[in-house]
């Protein structure tokens, strides 16, 4: 039988930039359905983005995002009783989820700040190749490295 096939959604840009893929993160960033508190959100840290470092917001935002997503992820696949970590290129729909899930944990897990600041912060840090969202993604990037001895297991 065969297997369902997978439609993708398109997605409508956003109102105030008119990007496809900032329609997407804020998509990723909504909790509960409360799309306004997230473009709210969005919107202001790419405020404080600007405000801060004097260039055009989207293109930190393209950059950062660039940089926090992986280019190869380890994937368990069982052969012969035993389960490897098979190291995989990541697939660019997948890459973009990743990268906008580890800006939006790391901007969350910070304390103390308005959630649009914790936001800008974790942008401008992956826009610079650092904090928490660069940091998994380095350590996403050490277990495919390591398993590379695996790699022949790969489809």
């Amino acid at each position: 039988m065969r297997r369902k096939r997978n439609y993708t959604r398109a997605v409508a840009p956003d109102m105030k930039y008119d990007s496809a893929t900032v329609a997407r993160f804020i998509n990723y960033l909504m909790k509960e359905g409360k799309k306004s508190i997230a473009q709210q959100i969005m919107y202001d840290a790419m405020d404080v983005i600007e405000k801060k470092m004097k260039k055009n917001p989207i293109e930190v935002f393209g950059v950062a995002l660039e940089n926090a997503s992986p280019v190869y992820e380890v994937v368990s696949k069982r052969v012969g009783g035993a389960n490897y970590q098979v190291p995989r290129e990541v697939r660019a729909a997948r890459k973009f989820f990743l990268g906008c899930n580890w800006i939006i944990d790391g901007a969350r897990s910070g304390k103390g700040k308005p959630m649009a600041e914790k936001l800008a912060d974790e942008l401008m840090a992956a826009y610079n190749n650092e904090g928490s969202a660069i940091r998994k993604k380095q350590n996403v990037h050490k277990m495919a490295e390591a398993n590379r001895a695996f790699a022949h297991f790969a489809r």
